[in-house]
């Protein structure tokens, strides 16, 4: 599978066994790669990661990989996995349903791209400015 930016660079990428409680790994290696980027930015991406690496693990199948390429301007964040159902925004209830709508709220863009062993749904965020003001901002 190839990158929707193949010559972005730095590429990250790691792979998940299928379970959830890996996030909190995912997330450590994620600010580790991070770590010099905007706080607040910081925290915008890390939710846009968390969202779509926890749909594909609650909703797909394996194999699940996560990618991060690096641009001047730009993270673009992919989820890779093994199911061929699109990912779909939904109405939220008591039981879930925000995570793609955090994503939108989040994100510049986001969507995804179904291919014949599965999909990847990938986010863009502008580096460097959070898409969510704090109150009083």
């Amino acid at each position: 599978m190839t990158s929707l930016y193949d010559t972005a660079r730095p590429i990250h990428e790691r792979e998940l066994g299928g379970r959830l409680d890996e996030l909190s790994d995912v997330r450590r290696w994620f600010e580790q790669i991070l770590a010099a980027e905007d706080p607040e930015w910081r925290q915008d991406a890390l939710l846009v990661l968390d969202e779509l690496a926890s749909n594909a693990l609650r909703h797909a199948r394996g194999p699940f990989r996560v990618r991060l390429c690096l641009d001047p301007g730009v993270l673009l964040i992919e989820v890779h996995d093994g199911s061929t159902v699109p990912a779909r925004v939904r109405t939220p209830d008591l039981e879930g349903g925000r995570g793609m709508h955090i994503i939108g709220t989040c994100a510049a863009r986001w969507d995804q791209r179904i291919h014949e062993t599965g999909k990847v749904v990938w986010a863009e965020l502008s580096r460097g400015r959070s898409a969510v003001p704090l109150p009083g901002q």
